[in-house]
């Protein structure tokens, strides 16, 4: 468009008075800028205005600016006014009011706005001009669009529990225009107006009012302008579910049907299920109680009553009733009846006067009964000589004649049949067997004069010791001669576990060393006249099948002791760890029999003992004490009844002597805390070359169903290397539980870097889950050290496994007989042998040592039994004298008394 030379210089003046009357106005407003007395209505007015626009990439942007009525369109951008030839104009007509208009269009480049980036906002604006004025129209921003790439604010993985409100934040990329924000939910868009659980904030942060299992995904932060797309880094979104319990069953049924046992109810983790790693239920799945359910007693008949008179009828009655005891707890009522009716007479009841025929017949039933009579005499007679020979037994006069000697071990002469040999055939023991226990050996048995010498004539000052060190050849004929019988075929086949000895009525004791398992045969505990060939053995649980039912677990070793059968007139004691932890409300501890059968009977209730049973026992913190009067095999078995039950467990650490290779193993073996378990091991490793690196520990393992964990750590990298593969290792609780698993151990394999390396330090973690633990610190040379060795050597104890006579027992025979005496005795100013069971803290147990024949003889014998032998005499002398007996010298003898 061309403009008249003329018109110019009026035009500049116009654009410069607008320019400076307009610099004021409001920067995105329309000013307009009429000439003095023109018309206003004829000043241009923008139809189409400039408006803010983005430069994406290198594109330019294009400006339109359209006015009526307008003679000149011009464009001024920051402030300077466009070239005319970067316009394009285009004249048209207004169709609405008929006047001229005018449409400018300009582009501008990338080029041209970053010539200003930093300083100002790149603007551009319209001036157009007509007859009666300008008008400004508003400014127009133009800027370079861009979108960076990190986000100033990702969302961070996350684990919240059900129903706990979730909290994803975003803080998008700088950008020109301005991000928008989207949420992708495994890929799919998270749209707040379809799910009212979901809302995104002016922040752009995503909220989860409260989780659900659904709302378990990724999701990824998205945003987005005219440049570009960004995402963020995916978070994992983990809904997770802590379990909860399920309400507890029913009790079960008690577990005895009479007299003490256990129940128990359970709940499951189920309420709900523990999901998505959320956390198992805390606290015990079951629950046990003692419980109690009456025993039914069955009825039983009263004595009968006297005969009545004979009646009129020739006949007699007597009567009984079932209250001896009465039925009750739904016992059975007496079988039988209550009334018993009889002829009197022996049907020869006659009314009228005897006659001379009724007189001979009397007197002739007369003389038979007095022959029958006479011949039940005679056939007592000939039983009674017969038993005087069964009586003599097996008996050595040497023994009593010479005031009880050494017993003999050679073989025996030949002319003198009747002599003692050291090992009796017991298929041919002509000893009593009381009940049904087993069945009695018959066959030829030879018999011996019992000699008449005196039981008391001095002895001599050596100890009478029957050794257990007699030749291998003859130990193991005694195994072989007892194995031969049906009971006896699981005894131990070795002689390490295994002692035997020939014993009378002078008693004595015999004892498997190292595993504290002994027997005391009290004196007069065999019959006067009788001698016994006695065994004690200790068996593995894996050779004897001990039925263990529901929470049961074996507590001590099985040991036997016998022949069973053998008649006693007094208890013997066995003696024997354990490894629970004594605690009336924590367990139910049952002693069981074998029977000849191979069954196993609960033979006594710890804590429900009858004063008068022929079983009773005195239980202490590591051992027991078994009264019995009938020989048999025996094992100590509990039952927990609440989780505080606990076993003490054993815990050794074993390594090679000698390390020949890079390798080198550790063992940590876990058994009862018991000598016979020590024992084993310590036997077991010897054959292995191994040797003791650590002091034992004693862990207590509770009823609690968890595992046993075992780990290593802190081995240094730099000299070992460890070749477990995983974090601990672990021996189920049932293996342990049980108690019939022998050697449970679990083993670390370290590998040298050098074959130069000896010293090792590392740490050795055993513990219960939820329970007890030890920690071991190891730090020794492995070529050098052998300073635990020593403590397996002061544990193991020496002496004679088989001691015949007084010299088994503590307390001189002579001694003992004068405290009997005293004390059996009732006192009325109480020094009696309740006085003396008192202070040696035995008082517990005075109504099983008042049902026996002599209760200060059962006191003592239990003092041997657990003191023997570094008991302390002069402690019992002090209990004893200070009873206040009148007779303070009754308790003492001189030398050569003893």
């Amino acid at each position: 468009m061309a403009v008249r030379p003329g018109l110019w210089p009026a035009l500049l003046g116009i654009v410069l008075t607008a320019w400076l009357h307009g610099s004021g106005a409001q920067q995105s407003a329309t000013v307009a800028n009429p000439v003095p007395g023109a018309n206003p209505d004829l000043l241009p007015h923008f139809l189409v205005e400039p408006e803010d626009v983005y430069i994406v990439k290198n594109k330019p942007v294009l400006l339109v600016c359209k006015a009526t009525p307008a003679t000149q369109i011009f464009f001024k951008c920051n402030g300077e006014w466009v070239r005319q030839v970067d316009h394009v104009i285009e004249r048209s007509t207004d169709d609405s009011s008929g006047l001229p208009a005018m449409e400018v269009r300009i582009n501008v480049s990338r080029q041209q706005v970053e010539k200003v980036f930093g300083l100002e906002e790149y603007w551009c604006q319209c001036v157009a001009w007509s007859s009666s004025g300008t008008t400004k129209s508003q400014k127009a921003y133009i800027r370079i669009a861009y979108l960076r790439k990190n986000f100033e604010q990702e969302p961070l993985a996350k684990e919240v529990s059900l129903e706990q409100g979730i909290v994803l934040p975003c803080r998008p990329p700088e950008g020109i225009p301005p991000a928008e924000v989207e949420w992708l939910r495994n890929e799919d868009l998270v749209d707040p107006s379809l799910d009212p659980n979901v809302y995104i904030t002016r922040e752009h942060s995503l909220v989860v009012r409260q989780a659900r299992l659904a709302d378990t995904a990724n999701y990824t932060c998205v945003a987005k302008n005219i440049v570009a797309r960004r995402r963020s880094a995916s978070a994992a979104v983990i809904v997770y579910v802590n379990g909860g319990w399920s309400t507890w069953t029913e009790w079960s049924v008690c577990s005895a049907s009479c007299g003490r046992g256990w129940q128990k109810r359970s709940r499951s983790c189920t309420n709900p299920a523990p999901l998505n790693g959320g956390a198992f239920c805390e606290g015990q799945n079951v629950q046990k109680t003692a419980c109690a359910t009456l025993c039914p007693v069955d009825g039983s008949w009263s004595p009968w009553s006297k005969w009545s008179a004979c009646g009129l009828d020739c006949t007699h009655w007597r009567s009984r009733e079932c209250s001896d005891p009465a039925p009750r707890n739904g016992g059975e009522e007496c079988r039988g009846t209550d009334l018993d009716t009889r002829n009197c007479t022996s049907d020869l009841c006659v009314h009228t006067a005897s006659g001379p025929e009724d007189v001979a017949l009397y007197v002739g039933l007369v003389a038979v009964a007095v022959c029958l009579l006479l011949l039940l005499l005679v056939l007592i007679l000939v039983y009674c000589r017969k038993k005087e020979g069964l009586d003599s037994d097996v008996a050595d006069s040497s023994i009593l004649t010479s005031g009880f000697q050494p017993v003999s071990i050679k073989p025996s002469k030949a002319d003198n049949p009747h002599l003692l040999t050291i090992q009796p055939d017991l298929s041919t023991t002509t000893t009593t067997c009381q009940g049904s226990l087993c069945p009695r050996q018959d066959g030829p048995s030879p018999k011996f004069q019992l000699a008449n010498g005196h039981l008391l004539s001095p002895l001599g000052g050596g100890r009478h010791t029957l050794h257990h060190s007699s030749p291998t050849s003859e130990a193991e004929d005694f195994v072989s001669r007892l194995s031969t019988q049906n009971y006896f075929r699981s005894l131990p086949r070795g002689t390490s576990n295994m002692t035997y000895g020939t014993f009378n009525f002078l008693g004595g004791r015999l004892m498997i060393p190292n595993t504290g398992i002994s027997l005391l045969i009290p004196p007069d505990a065999i019959p006067r006249g009788k001698i016994y060939e006695i065994y004690l053995a200790l068996h593995k649980p894996e050779d004897v099948r001990l039925p263990l039912a529901g929470c049961q677990t074996l507590l001590s070793p099985i040991v036997s002791c016998g022949p069973p059968g053998v008649l006693l007139t007094r208890p013997v004691i066995l003696a024997m760890d354990h490894c629970g932890e004594p605690c009336p409300e924590s367990w139910s501890l049952r002693l069981k029999k074998q029977s000849c059968e191979g069954s196993w009977e609960d033979v006594l209730h710890l804590g429900e003992e009858a004063p008068s049973h022929l079983y009773y026992c005195q239980l202490e913190a590591g051992a027991c004490y078994v009264f019995t009067e009938q020989l048999g095999r025996f094992a100590l078995v509990g039952e927990a009844l609440s989780v505080a039950a606990t076993k003490r467990l054993k815990l050794l650490l074993f390594a090679p002597v000698a390390c020949t290779s890079l390798e080198y193993n550790i063992r940590v073996y876990c058994l009862h805390d018991t000598h016979d378990a020590l024992q084993e091991v310590v036997q077991l490793e010897k054959q292995l070359g191994g040797q003791l690196i650590q002091e034992p520990r004693v862990l207590h393992f509770k009823d609690s169903y968890h595992n046993l964990r075992l780990s290593i750590h802190d081995v240094p990298s730099s000299l070992w290397k460890s070749k477990l593969l995983v974090s601990y290792q672990e021996i189920p609780f049932y293996h342990i539980w049980n108690g019939t698993q022998q050697y449970l151990h679990c083993t670390f394999t370290l590998e040298r870097v050098s074959p130069s390396t000896s010293d090792l330090a590392c740490k050795v973690w055993v513990w219960q889950v939820e329970g007890d633990g030890q920690s071991f610190n190891i730090n020794f040379n492995i070529t050098k050290d052998t300073r635990f060795a020593e403590l397996l050597a002061l544990e193991s104890e020496g002496g004679v496994p088989a001691l015949v006579g007084p010299s088994a027992f503590k307390i001189p025979f002579l001694i003992r007989q004068k405290i009997i005496t005293s004390l059996d005795p009732p006192c009325s100013r109480g020094a009696d042998w309740r006085t003396l069971a008192q202070k040696l803290h035995l008082d517990s147990h005075l109504s099983f040592f008042a049902s026996k024949p002599s209760p200060t003889a059962m006191i003592l014998n239990l003092w041997e039994a657990r003191h023997f032998p570094n008991g302390n005499l002069s402690q019992l002398a002090a209990a004893v004298a200070g009873l206040g007996q009148p007779d303070a010298g009754l308790f003492t003898v001189s030398e050569a008394e003893c």
